[in-house]
Protein backbone atom coordinates (compact mmCIF):
# COMPACT_ATOMS: atom_id res chain seq x y z
CA UNK A 1 0.00 0.00 0.00
CA UNK A 2 1.13 3.24 -0.64
CA UNK A 3 -0.44 6.48 -0.15
CA UNK A 4 -0.49 10.14 -2.31
CA UNK A 5 -1.33 13.03 -0.16
CA UNK A 6 -2.33 16.51 -1.68
CA UNK A 7 -4.44 19.13 -2.09
CA UNK A 8 -6.59 16.84 -4.48
CA UNK A 9 -6.26 13.45 -2.64
CA UNK A 10 -9.62 12.36 -1.15
CA UNK A 11 -9.31 8.66 -0.95
CA UNK A 12 -9.38 7.26 -4.57
CA UNK A 13 -8.06 4.07 -5.57
CA UNK A 14 -5.26 3.12 -7.37
CA UNK A 15 -4.43 -0.66 -8.96
CA UNK A 16 -1.89 -2.42 -10.12
CA UNK A 17 -0.34 -6.18 -11.08
CA UNK A 18 2.14 -7.32 -12.58
CA UNK A 19 3.11 -10.36 -15.14
CA UNK A 20 4.49 -11.85 -11.80
CA UNK A 21 -0.15 -12.62 -10.67
CA UNK A 22 0.09 -14.62 -13.79
CA UNK A 23 -1.51 -13.74 -17.03
CA UNK A 24 -4.13 -11.59 -17.87
CA UNK A 25 -7.11 -13.09 -16.86
CA UNK A 26 -4.64 -13.76 -13.31
CA UNK A 27 -3.91 -9.79 -13.46
CA UNK A 28 -7.98 -8.76 -13.70
CA UNK A 29 -9.02 -10.90 -11.14
CA UNK A 30 -6.75 -9.87 -8.71
CA UNK A 31 -7.21 -5.63 -9.14
CA UNK A 32 -11.21 -6.71 -9.17
CA UNK A 33 -10.48 -8.29 -6.15
CA UNK A 34 -8.78 -5.55 -4.62
CA UNK A 35 -11.01 -2.87 -5.81
CA UNK A 36 -13.85 -4.92 -4.08
CA UNK A 37 -12.52 -4.63 -0.81
CA UNK A 38 -11.72 -0.97 -0.55
CA UNK A 39 -15.15 -0.37 -1.90
CA UNK A 40 -16.72 -2.87 1.03
CA UNK A 41 -14.25 -1.05 4.22
CA UNK A 42 -14.09 2.38 2.35
CA UNK A 43 -15.97 3.83 5.31
CA UNK A 44 -13.26 2.39 7.85
CA UNK A 45 -10.87 4.72 6.03
CA UNK A 46 -10.32 8.53 6.54
CA UNK A 47 -8.06 11.10 5.54
CA UNK A 48 -7.24 13.28 2.21
CA UNK A 49 -4.76 10.72 0.57
CA UNK A 50 -4.81 8.51 -2.54
CA UNK A 51 -4.21 5.11 -2.04
CA UNK A 52 -2.51 2.62 -4.61
CA UNK A 53 -2.58 -1.14 -4.09
CA UNK A 54 -0.35 -3.61 -5.70
CA UNK A 55 -1.21 -6.96 -6.15
CA UNK A 56 1.20 -9.93 -4.77
CA UNK A 57 1.69 -14.05 -5.59
CA UNK A 58 -1.16 -15.77 -3.45
CA UNK A 59 -3.83 -12.64 -3.68
CA UNK A 60 -5.97 -15.04 -5.95
CA UNK A 61 -6.07 -17.74 -4.02
CA UNK A 62 -6.60 -16.47 -0.53
CA UNK A 63 -9.45 -16.62 1.33
CA UNK A 64 -11.93 -13.12 1.58
CA UNK A 65 -11.85 -12.65 4.56
CA UNK A 66 -7.73 -12.70 4.87
CA UNK A 67 -7.56 -9.83 2.04
CA UNK A 68 -10.10 -7.70 3.66
CA UNK A 69 -8.33 -8.70 6.92
CA UNK A 70 -5.01 -7.31 5.40
CA UNK A 71 -6.37 -4.17 4.02
CA UNK A 72 -7.39 -3.19 7.16
CA UNK A 73 -4.10 -4.33 8.79
CA UNK A 74 -2.42 -2.25 6.50
CA UNK A 75 -4.88 0.99 6.48
CA UNK A 76 -3.95 0.87 10.54
CA UNK A 77 -0.28 0.53 10.35
CA UNK A 78 -0.54 3.61 7.25
CA UNK A 79 -2.66 5.68 10.43
CA UNK A 80 -5.63 6.27 8.02
CA UNK A 81 -8.40 3.67 9.55
CA UNK A 82 -10.53 5.88 10.79
CA UNK A 83 -11.67 3.85 13.58
CA UNK A 84 -11.82 0.49 15.02
CA UNK A 85 -14.03 -1.07 12.82
CA UNK A 86 -15.98 -4.64 12.49
CA UNK A 87 -14.65 -5.95 9.08
CA UNK A 88 -17.58 -6.24 6.77
CA UNK A 89 -18.74 -9.34 5.38
CA UNK A 90 -21.27 -8.73 3.16
CA UNK A 91 -19.43 -10.96 0.06
CA UNK A 92 -17.76 -14.54 0.41
CA UNK A 93 -16.41 -17.09 -2.10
Amino acid sequence: MWLREGNDASLRLGVAAGRTIGGAVQRNRAKRRLREVFRLNRHCLRGNCDIVLMARGRLNQAPWGEVQSELIQLAGRAGILAEKSVVSSQKTE
